[in-house]
């Protein structure tokens, strides 16, 4: 009964439906690719899997019409950060905010010309906010690098947290590893992003879909997680 208690509480959520959706897409097409390539008897219903993963793609799409303002919001309260913040951080997600406030819209623009609202060619709109998500996978993937080795650096140190009660120690680790799986989460995306772009560059086009639903499966996972063990943390810390 707890489980389903926190699964309606999580659905209840933009953020934690958008998470269960993508997860179940990419389950969808990681085993739908898996049998259609491997298991001739099962094909159809493999093929039926993928249908599955597609229409789940495609909700998500038409869900993140409705995220500017909230994306706007937040890019404006982070303005350029805090004094606090180490300065290198600060700029990669100041420019990791404008990528993605970019992105949005011309993912918007893509969509709408697929469904005949817009008379424009859809391609160079998919490519363009395709490559918008490359730059911020990337920008949060140095940003997870850097805060992580700078934590470990830390942690490493006998004059540098020798002094800091056990709370404060553990809660240094926690972040640490919060951000090595922010970075696995990321690098993971960054393949299927890469996949996803025109044929020519890199590796574009050239994953099956059992491999594309196994990176998404293993970043959502992830980011399920993280979110289910931030919110964990959240109540201890209330309690």
């Amino acid at each position: 009964m707890a489980l389903l208690n926190s699964l309606a509480s999580s659905l209840e959520s933009h953020r934690g439906r958008d998470r269960l959706i993508r997860t179940l897409g990419y389950c969808c097409q990681l085993v739908g690719g898996v049998l259609v390539e491997q298991c001739p008897s099962r094909s159809e219903l493999g093929r039926r899997l993928l249908v599955v993963s597609a229409q789940l793609s495609h909700c998500r799409t038409v869900l993140r019409l409705f995220d500017d303002p909230a994306m706007f919001v937040y890019t404006k309260q982070y303005g350029l950060g805090t004094e606090k913040e180490d300065i290198f951080v600060r700029w990669l997600s100041v420019l990791s905010n404008m990528a993605d406030q970019l992105y949005y819209p011309c993912e918007h623009v893509a969509w709408a010309a697929d469904a005949k609202v817009l008379q424009v060619d859809s391609a160079g709109w998919w490519t363009l906010s395709t490559a918008l998500w490359i730059l911020s996978l990337l920008l949060g993937a140095v940003r997870s690098l850097w805060t992580a080795l700078k934590l470990r650096k830390k942690l490493r140190s006998p004059t540098g947290t020798s002094e800091l009660p056990r709370s404060k120690r553990r809660a240094m680790e926690a972040k640490m590893w919060s951000e090595v799986l922010t970075l696995l989460s990321n690098l993971a995306d960054l393949a299927n992003a890469v996949h996803w772009l025109p044929p020519g560059v890199l590796w574009a086009g050239r994953f099956p879909p059992w491999l594309v639903g196994l990176l998404g499966t293993i970043s959502s996972l992830l980011s399920m997680y993280q979110a289910a063990r931030a919110s964990s943390t959240a109540e201890a810390d209330s309690s």
